[in-house]
């Protein structure tokens, strides 16, 4: 698999139609579709799967909020970036040798779930989830460095895209994938299996190619400067004052959609669907219209400029959450749900490949894995904590106002990116 450079000629390749084909058909596009596929298996398996099967085997529900606090190492991975940025393995490169060991801790702590059992082993159960989820945070640390190594900033979108594709195809696999075989079979026959998937991600990156490398990430440096100097070129290269506005874009994008995250799933029951509804229209119909949304996503961007679709993405994700008034208004109805899935993903799908590119653009190359991991820890962090007060909110209002506090959640980004467009590139 080839490793584009990043120059200017290359860059106007990857412009208009001719350019989205190239982008799209390059051999490192079929890499991130794999790199898609390991990234997004182990989400769900320490998350939404994983808090199924422990409710299966009898935990009670406050055991089952404590075992998910394992997901914040997918926020923390900024926290140990540096050094699988800053020292490679002695061998299959800097970027491969790290991802290989992930991906190897990754199976085997999925096969340590499998084998373990919850209610009689919990202890045991919960160190395999701990490995899994930071394995898995490693993972995608290393995948995102690996994108913006290897290919030009104008052929990310495309990259993001295929990566999205690979992504969704790993949350269905993990998601309805992995209950159809806990049903069908056991919940040990499922993490197996799971752990077998992650076998393609792995051939995939012994087969890859090394992204190439410059003198400045090649040199030796220190543990404590591998922490200091991300940060420090960060905010040196944009000045202070635009470093944190960029940093507060970046948390602040997703808020509507992350707004709305927490409650879907009790807003739907409330609604009158079942849970084969839900998994019907949301986790399988909804995961292919989201993928729709990634690679429109991937072709506005490379015929649009960076600043056009930022803006467009965070309007169409904040007006999209008002599809669910539909359902608010029409419940036990499935055109509402299709309708509301249809908006809701395929904004999400859009929004997201043009966020991912736009970070990408934002780091160095020299520190890619720590720059990035920081971006997308932040962009993931105000989730965590409006999570936890969104279903205040709805108890104290309703569905319907909830819903609307959502969209106008976007004014604040909107009106930061309105102050940003001078300083934003093409």
């Amino acid at each position: 698999m080839s490793t584009e450079n990043s120059t200017q000629d290359d860059k106007n390749n990857y412009k208009g139609l001719k350019g989205i084909q190239r982008a799209f058909a390059t051999p490192s596009a079929l890499t991130l579709l794999f790199f898609g596929i390991g990234s997004g298996l182990p989400f769900l398996l320490v998350g939404y799967t994983l808090s199924t099967w422990l409710r299966d085997a009898g935990l009670a529900l406050g055991t089952i909020g404590l075992i998910s606090f394992a997901s914040f190492f997918y926020v923390l991975k900024f926290a140990w970036a540096p050094i699988i940025d800053r020292f490679p393995l002695p061998f299959l490169g800097r970027r491969r040798g790290w991802l290989a060991v992930s991906q190897l801790l990754l199976m085997l702590s999925l096969v340590g779930m499998a084998l373990t059992n919850p209610a009689t082993s919990l202890s045991l159960f919960i160190t395999f989830i701990a490995i899994a989820a930071f394995a898995g945070a490693t993972q995608d640390t290393l995948v995102d460095a690996y994108r913006i190594e290897i290919a030009p900033v104008d052929a990310q979108a495309a990259l993001a895209a295929t990566y999205i594709l690979g992504y969704r195809l790993g949350l269905i696999a993990s998601g309805a994938g992995a209950l159809g075989l806990a049903q069908t079979n056991s919940w040990e026959v499922s993490y197996l299996c799971m752990a077998a998937i992650m076998a393609l991600p792995f051939i995939a990156t012994l087969l890859s190619k090394e992204p190439e490398i410059n003198k400045q990430q090649n040199r030796e440096i220190n543990i404590q400067d591998a922490f200091i100097l991300p940060f420090r070129e960060f905010f040196q290269r944009n000045g202070i004052l635009l470093a944190l506005a960029l940093l507060l874009f970046v948390g602040l994008f997703k808020l509507p959609d992350q707004m709305i995250g927490v409650m879907a799933g009790p807003f739907y029951l409330d609604s009158g669907f079942t849970k084969g509804d839900i998994a019907t229209v949301s986790k399988l119909y909804g995961v292919w219209i989201g993928i729709a949304g990634a690679f429109l996503g991937g072709i506005a961007l490379a015929a649009f400029s960076t600043y056009r679709m930022l803006f467009l993405a965070a309007l169409v994700v904040a007006l999209s959450n008002l599809a669910y008034l539909l359902m608010a208004h029409f419940p036990s109805q499935l055109w509402s749900f299709f309708v509301t899935i249809t908006a809701d993903n395929l904004a999400q799908g859009f929004a997201g490949v043009i966020i991912v590119a736009f970070m990408s653009s934002l780091t160095d190359k020299n520190f890619t894995a720590t720059q990035y991991a920081l971006l997308a820890s932040l962009a993931n962090l105000p989730g965590k904590f409006i999570g936890g007060v969104s279903g205040f909110i709805v108890e104290s209002t309703s569905y319907s106002a909830f819903f609307i506090l959502s969209t106008l959640s976007v004014v604040p980004t909107v009106l930061l990116l309105w102050w940003l467009k001078k300083r934003i590139d093409n």
